[in-house]
This record gives structure tokens, C-alpha cells and sequence, in this order.
């Protein structure tokens, strides 16, 4: 798994086998805990002050730099794409896309705060501004069958807008995750930011949405309907804000746009006297 920028195995010791498109054994993948979960909030906590105060420009070039990298892998990750069922061309076309969404979303970090921000008008001699803020730590499962280019498409808004992140990758595709973790690692995120974890779904949703250092949740897929009642309930434990966004088609415009940006901010007003 990757947290905090390092590669840890379970705390437990747990693994399952992932397979190939064929139905050969692929690799023994990490089975994530609640422990596991747990040390991936709290170093992502303690990364969420570093990043967030870092300038919109700056994490703009870093996730220009992420996709420089990823291109520097491509190779890499065509192989690995092929493995699990992905065509030449399919593989090459996600591969494509997911830089494209990085670099589309290093295009905006220093965009959304003058478009989704205002300045009010009021009835005294007062400025009134309204600017987003991050959230704070956010928790997300990454799409089952999209395991890089949906992986990508969750993390990339999440950071751009200054949070830091626990995602839960692809079941049964974790290899381009642990990938583009390695990618994460020999570019400029600084360790805690972004935290890969793999495993169940299943035996991690309950921790996920209990969490209570967990500012907000995130899914892709189409939960079963028990799933989403159990993880609506449980986020109203803190008041987690819940995104549910499930994408069709990743390749989409509907895969990118900035409202998935405004998605993990709060609107901070701030009064001002005129003259002053």
C-alpha cells in the first residue's frame, strides 16, 4: 500500500490474490485494516496543513509534474493495463486521458478561486467576501473497473483543491494503483498527501464513514442500497459531506469538470470595513 510516502504492508499481515485477464496469478495484494486506515488519516491530517497553506500555483505545477512523470511510465503502464484485459489501444487511450486529466486539473488551482468565489453586495460600508476553503481529509473509493484513469479522475480535484486524501483502489485491479502510487513517489506530493490503500470495499466502507477525523466521503460506483444507507448514517456521526458520483463513462466531459473541485470546499465569508 502507499501512506504517508512510504510503501507499508498490512498491519495485519493479510493479503488476497488479484488475477490477470486470464485468470492467472497476477500478485498477493495487501488486504487493508482498520489500522491500516486509521495511520492513513492521521498522516494525512498531519499533511493537510502543509498542503493546503502551499499557493494554488504551486500545486498546480505539482500535479503538472505527476503527469510528466506518469508519462515517463507509460511503457509500464501499458504492460500492466494489458494484463488485465485492457487492448493496445484502450490502454493507450486511458493513459492518455488520465495525464490529460492531471494536467486539466493543474490548469485549475489557481482558477476556481476567482470563478466560484464573490464578493457580495451589502446593505452597510463593508466589503463582503466569499472564498472556498479545503475541507480537510477526505476518504474515497476509486471505481472497481476504471483502475487507473477513474483512480486519477478521484484524487486529481480532491488534491487540486488543497485536501489530502485516503483512497481505497480498485479490488480487483490494484496494480495500477500501487503503480501510480510509485509515480506519486518520485514526483513532488510531499508524503501524507496522497494515502493508496488496497483491499475490501466491503470490510472498509463502515470504517471509512465512521471516521471522525474524516471531513468528507467520496464514491464512484453504484453501491448496493444497504451500503449507502450504512454509509449515509454513519457520516452523519460528524457531519461528513458525502459526494456520490457515479460516473458512466470516464472519458466523458461529465468525468471533469471544476464543480468536482467546489465539491471538497467550505465558503468562508469574511466582512471588511470600507476605509480600512
Amino acid at each position: 500500500m502507499y501512506i504517508g510516502g512510504d510503501f507499508p504492508r498490512s498491519e495485519s499481515g493479510r493479503t488476497y490474490k488479484a488475477f490477470d485477464s486470464k485468470g492467472n496469478l497476477l500478485a498477493n495484494a495487501c488486504q487493508g485494516s482498520r489500522k491500516d486506515f486509521r495511520d492513513a488519516v492521521k498522516i494525512a491530517r498531519g499533511a493537510f496543513g502543509g498542503w493546503s497553506s502551499r499557493s494554488a500555483y504551486n500545486r498546480g505545477q505539482i500535479l503538472y509534474r505527476i503527469a510528466e512523470m506518469m508519462e515517463d511510465r507509460r511503457d509500464q503502464f501499458m504492460r500492466e493495463l494489458g494484463l488485465i484485459g485492457f487492448k493496445t489501444a484502450e490502454a493507450e487511450a486511458d493513459i492518455n486521458a488520465a495525464i490529460d486529466r492531471l494536467i486539466y486539473y493543474a490548469g485549475w488551482t489557481d482558477k476556481y478561486q476567482q470563478v466560484f468565489g464573490s464578493i457580495n453586495p451589502v446593505a452597510s460600508s463593508h466589503f463582503n467576501f466569499s472564498m472556498l476553503e479545503p475541507t480537510g481529509v477526505v476518504a474515497a473509493f476509486a471505481p472497481e473497473k476504471s483502475p487507473l484513469l477513474g483512480l486519477v479522475s478521484v484524487i486529481a480535484p480532491i488534491i487540486a483543491g488543497g485536501n489530502t486524501c485516503v483512497i481505497l483502489a480498485s479490488e480487483e485491479f490494484p496494480l495500477p494503483s500501487i503503480s501510480f502510487a510509485e509515480v506519486l513517489n518520485s514526483s513532488d506530493v510531499p508524503g501524507g498527501v496522497v494515502n493508496i490503500l488496497t483491499g475490501s470495499r466491503e470490510e472498509l466502507a463502515e470504517h471509512f464513514s465512521t471516521h471522525m477525523d474524516v471531513n468528507a466521503m467520496c464514491y464512484t460506483d453504484d453501491l448496493s442500497k444497504d451500503m449507502k444507507k450504512m454509509i449515509d448514517e454513519n457520516a452523519s456521526l460528524n457531519v461528513k459531506r458525502i459526494i456520490k458520483r457515479p460516473v458512466k463513462d470516464w472519458y466523458s466531459e461529465e468525468a471533469q469538470t471544476p464543480y468536482f473541485v467546489t465539491d471538497f470546499q467550505e465558503t468562508k465569508t469574511t466582512w471588511h470595513p470600507v476605509g480600512y
